[in-house]
């Protein structure tokens, strides 16, 4: 069952929204070479502490995930695209780092990801990542009163398919709110004019990934979470929680 949200409710998921986007930036200040993912990990753990609000992300299970989630936020290397685990793994310069976190005020919740290089970037990251952070930028300007979720999805297919990237359309954004997956599914692809009709209310998130090998296929890694590339090029995954208004589309992740 799709929930819409009240002017009131969108405010407390907003507060939850501020939380995420601070831990962005605290762990991003972090992220040098050698610091391990699991101490970036415990930097964003007390953030939430600080602020008064609890991890969506510790200890969630889905049926996909070989055991609850050991962490705070997902810390995704390089050729991992979603859910990397925060383990003792030391960045190095150069790294891809894609980090999604999830918090709640309340028991309102909100999402988002960023991704960004440790130290010295190589251009092709920097154009993977800006790639991504159009696609995102593109369906957020779709999700608007009267449109469909296709549009959203078409919007950011377009970007990332005429970059030259691969996408995958199995994990793709969704609703949020009391839970932190909600319907609906937000998909990374569609057709325009298509799926669900946008209502003000409706709060998403939207989080494209892209992988540089220009291939749609991905496996699971030994550690039952991470999602890879299949031939080892690098991904990058960005998202925001974006509420549907009269006015369009608002952000709600942002400080």
């Amino acid at each position: 069952m799709i929930e819409l949200k009240s002017p009131a409710e969108i405010e407390m998921i907003r507060a939850a929204g501020r939380v995420v986007a601070t831990v962005h930036a605290e762990v991003k200040a972090h992220a040098v070479a050698g610091v391990t993912l699991r101490e970036l990990d415990e930097v964003a753990r007390k953030v939430i502490d600080s602020a008064g609000a609890g991890s969506s992300f510790l200890g969630y299970h889905p049926r996909f995930g070989a055991t609850p989630f050991p962490g705070v936020i997902c810390t995704s290397v390089n050729e991992v695209m979603l859910h990397g685990l925060p383990t003792d793994y030391r960045l190095r310069d150069g790294d891809l780092l894609s980090v999604d976190c999830g918090a709640y005020v309340d028991g309102w919740h909100a999402d988002a990801a960023v991704s960004f290089v440790v130290g010295e970037p190589k251009p092709e990251d920097l154009a993977l990542i800006e790639a991504t952070e159009r696609c995102l930028a593109a369906g957020i300007e779709a999700a608007r009163p009267g449109a469909r979720m296709g549009d959203i999805a078409h919007a950011m297919s377009t970007v990332g398919r005429a970059a030259g990237y691969g996408m995958q359309n199995d994990f793709g954004g969704h609703g949020i709110g009391r839970a932190m997956h909600e319907e609906p599914f937000v998909p990374n692809e569609g057709v325009p004019g298509r799926g669900l009709k946008l209502t003000p209310g409706l709060v998403i998130a939207i989080e494209p990934s892209l992988m540089a090998g220009g291939r749609d296929d991905y496996r699971m890694a030994d550690d039952g979470w991470s999602l890879c590339t299949t031939d080892g090029s690098r991904s990058a995954h960005v998202e925001h929680t974006v509420a549907i208004t009269e006015d369009g589309p608002r952000i709600l992740t942002v400080q």
